[in-house]
C-alpha cells in the first residue's frame, strides 16, 4: 500500500472544544469567551441577550404580510427567441412540447419568452411572452394562443 494511492478525505472532523490546550479551542473558556448566559451550559436557541424588544419571539409577528412567500413562488424559466431557431416548424411552442422535445425538465411550471434575437418564421406560441417579443412574432406572421 502506498501512501499516495489513500482516498483523499474531504470533511474533516467536527472542532471537540473544551479537550485540552493543544487541541485550539481549549483552556477553561472553550472558545465561549468569558461570561454571560451564552458561556454557560444551556443556551436556548432563542436566546439573543438582554435586549427584549428585539428577542426572536418580539420580531416573529412582524413577519408577516408584503413579501413574505416570495421564496417560495417559482421563477419563470426563460427562453429567448434565439433559442427557438431550432424549434420544429409544424409545433406550437407550449408547455408540453417543451418537455416533450427535451427543452425543459419535468416539473417546471412557468415558461416566458423574451425578444432577445431575431425569428424569420412563423411560430404559434402558447406560453407567457415579453412586450417585444410579440411584436417580432408577430412581424414574422406568428402568433400567440393564450397561455391560461
Amino acid at each position: 500500500m502506498d501512501l499516495f494511492k489513500l482516498p483523499k478525505l474531504t470533511t474533516r472532523p467536527k472542532k471537540r472544544v473544551g479537550r485540552g490546550i493543544g487541541s485550539g479551542k481549549g483552556g477553561h473558556t472553550a472558545g465561549r469567551g468569558t461570561k454571560g448566559q451564552k458561556a454557560r451550559e444551556d443556551v436556548a436557541l432563542t436566546f439573543e441577550g438582554t435586549k427584549v424588544k428585539k428577542s426572536f419571539i418580539k420580531k416573529t409577528p412582524f413577519l408577516r404580510g408584503r413579501g413574505k412567500f416570495k421564496a417560495w413562488e417559482q421563477k419563470a424559466m426563460v427562453f429567448n427567441l434565439k433559442d427557438l431557431v431550432g424549434w420544429p416548424a409544424n409545433k406550437a411552442v407550449n408547455l408540453e412540447n417543451l418537455v416533450k422535445e427535451g427543452w425543459v425538465r419535468r416539473g417546471v411550471k412557468r415558461i416566458k419568452i423574451l425578444g432577445d434575437g431575431e425569428i424569420n418564421r412563423a411560430l404559434v406560441v402558447g406560453v407567457e411572452v415579453s412586450k417585444q417579443a410579440r411584436e417580432k412574432i408577430g412581424v414574422a406572421g406568428g402568433k400567440i394562443e393564450s397561455h391560461g
